[in-house]
């Protein structure tokens, strides 16, 4: 059985982010605000993450609460998406509305291509799930 990865988050004041493993090893961020410190925190916690990936993943980041995204939070995505280890990340968005669709449309057109993870944005949560559900070795 492999073992699961540390999760090493825990909630900090003035960061508009929570983190918890899910069920199959993967990780649920959500979201409430995008803040400098919401974004610091995040781009720490994502590239730390990264340097232990070894094996497929599946992460849901819930922006449902997020209204708009920051250029800042587009570029801080863009790196984390673009480092060689998110090749092995299925990653569910699910947001509030088309605003924010585009913006993380942005985030995956802008990722360096062979490196980006397998990425689908949603606007309801179950069909996210079931997304991320499907056997690993069917990424995309």
């Amino acid at each position: 059985m492999t073992e699961i990865k540390s999760l090493n988050w825990k909630p900090q004041p003035g960061v508009g982010m929570t983190v918890a493993r899910r069920a199959d090893g993967g990780m649920n961020v959500v979201f409430s605000d995008l803040s400098d410190a919401t974004l610091n925190a995040w781009h720490t916690f994502a590239m730390e993450h990264l340097l232990g990936v070894t094996g497929r993943t599946r992460n849901l980041y819930d922006l449902r609460a997020v209204k708009e995204i920051p250029e800042k939070a587009i570029r801080a995505a863009v790196e984390a998406n673009s480092d060689p280890s998110a090749r092995n990340i299925r990653v569910a968005v699910v947001v509030v509305n088309e605003q924010v669709k585009d913006s993380v449309r942005d985030v995956a057109a802008l990722a360096l291509a062979g490196s980006a993870s397998a990425m689908k944005i949603f606007s309801d949560i179950d069909p996210a799930e079931a997304w991320l559900a499907r056997p690993l070795d069917q990424i995309p």
